[in-house]
């Protein structure tokens, strides 16, 4: 942005005698002499040419309208607007488009009637705009003394700013959360991947040294969903610490990738070992059954990995912090929207329908034990209570709270969010110990029960 801004100087100090339009590669400018007596300045744009006269524009994207008490101070002033396109290196701006006018030696700010820039937008999908300006002294985009009026049926926007800069439409999440709140769910994030971290890693030494011998199948596959959470908290810890170093942020998001993968296959893997035990109880023996389902747990989410490094190397290469614009990768993570909407939010659409699907029967099924059983209904109300909030950890459901519109009530979903997932590590170190606890206290029973008789 400062090469722009050197332009604009240049600009201003170029003689003309009637208004001008300019087109260079990505940049289009208009250089204009104020006159009071036109009352409002309109400058119509497109990706082409710029002019006062909408006449020459055709199918017009882009209005500046400078008001009468700002056109009334600057007669004979040369009045620069100039508009970049840039989708690459503005890639949360709407179509890339940076939109600045100056007003040749004046700092313009303080407008009681405000500048206009309304700009024709395409669809924005799940985004919602946001009118910004560009920050030249903190090098990012602000939104300080503008507004936004978004008129969906036109695909318009409309910015109203009390000052003269360079302007853009960013596209935004729908769910506006503050930066207060943002800290407070970083800090939630940590400590709960931390705690989930600590309590995994005692579960997982606690099966090699105690609980392996048993041979049960489920504890098996519960381990390993937990080694995949160990893997994605681990990784989503050392974000923070690597975020500005090149070659280990580039570890970490291939990493947290794979682990993230890794976490869903196997919360998809929880889900049809239930429905194997639901439906076919005793018939469950499949050759080599655990280590089917491990070369799918561990080895789809190796493949998928490798195939996108393969094709696009630079969805991990391209990560990392960078200054200069309000796109900044904060994390390390994938750099591709395209990736991510495929590889994790298209997996776990699929993941979560089949597992959810897999939790209302389990429900169906103990209420119907309810019905055939009715004296032990109370006895068994809370023990069904905690299994179904059990299931409910293994299958992941909690991480389609991310999914779920919250209206109003965003943030406290975001909140919901990161507490549910990333104690998701706690909760199933808590359901191991009560699965195992109970395992214990059957087979106590059960010899008791065989020396009696």
């Amino acid at each position: 942005m400062s090469g722009v801004k050197n332009l604009e100087t240049a600009l201003e100090c170029t003689s003309f005698s009637e208004p001008k339009s300019l087109k260079e590669g990505n940049l289009t400018a208009y250089l204009h002499k104020a006159d009071k007596s036109s009352g409002n300045l309109n400058i119509y744009a497109n990706d082409s040419k710029a002019s006062t006269n909408a006449s020459q524009v055709l199918n017009s994207i882009v209005q500046v309208t400078l008001p009468e008490e700002l056109v009334a101070t600057i007669e004979n002033t040369t009045v620069v607007f100039c508009m970049i396109i840039s989708p690459k290196q503005y890639e949360n701006v709407t179509d890339g488009r940076i939109i600045g006018v100056s007003v040749s030696g004046k700092n313009v700010s303080g407008l009681k009637s405000p500048v206009i820039i309304s700009v024709r937008v395409g669809p924005l999908v799940s985004r919602k705009p946001k009118c910004v300006f560009y920050n030249f002294t903190s090098s990012n985009f602000e939104d300080s003394g503008c507004s936004t009026r978004w008129i969906t049926a036109e695909d318009l926007v409309i910015c109203s700013c009390d000052h003269l800069t360079y302007f853009a439409v960013l596209m935004v999440s729908p769910n506006n959360v503050s930066e207060k709140d943002k800290v407070v769910l970083s800090y939630i994030s940590q400590v709960g991947c931390s705690l989930s971290l600590l309590f995994l890693v005692i579960a997982v030494i606690l099966y090699f040294v105690k609980w392996r011998s048993s041979g049960d199948q489920s504890q098996k596959v519960h381990i390993s969903l937990g080694v995949a959470l160990i893997l994605l908290n681990g990784h989503f810890i050392m974000n923070d610490l690597v975020v500005n170093v090149q070659t280990a942020c580039i570890y970490v998001a291939v990493l947290l990738h794979y682990s993230l993968l890794a976490t869903f296959t196997w919360t998809a893997i929880e889900g049809f070992h239930l429905y194997m035990l639901l439906l076919r109880v005793f018939n469950i023996y499949i050759r080599r059954y655990l280590l089917k389902l491990s070369l799918v747990g561990w080895g789809f989410p190796a493949v998928v990995v490798i195939l996108i490094f393969i094709i696009d190397k630079n969805v991990y290469l391209n990560v990392g912090s960078s200054s200069g614009n309000s796109s900044n990768t904060e994390v390390c993570y994938i750099s591709s929207g395209v990736v991510k909407n495929v590889t994790i939010y298209g997996f776990f659409c699929v993941i979560f329908a089949f597992n959810l699907g897999t939790l209302v029967v389990v429900v169906r099924t103990l209420f119907f034990k309810r019905h055939v059983f009715p004296g032990r209904h109370q006895k068994r109300r809370a023990k069904d209570v905690c299994t179904i909030l059990g299931i409910t950890c293994l299958l992941g459901i909690t991480w389609g709270l991310i999914f779920f519109p919250f209206g109003q009530l965003s943030t406290v979903g975001l909140y919901f969010f990161c507490i549910f997932n990333s104690l998701q590590g706690l909760f199933i170190f808590i359901w191991l110990c009560l699965s195992k606890s109970t395992s214990s206290e059957s087979q106590e029973n059960m010899n008791t029960h065989t020396t009696n008789t």
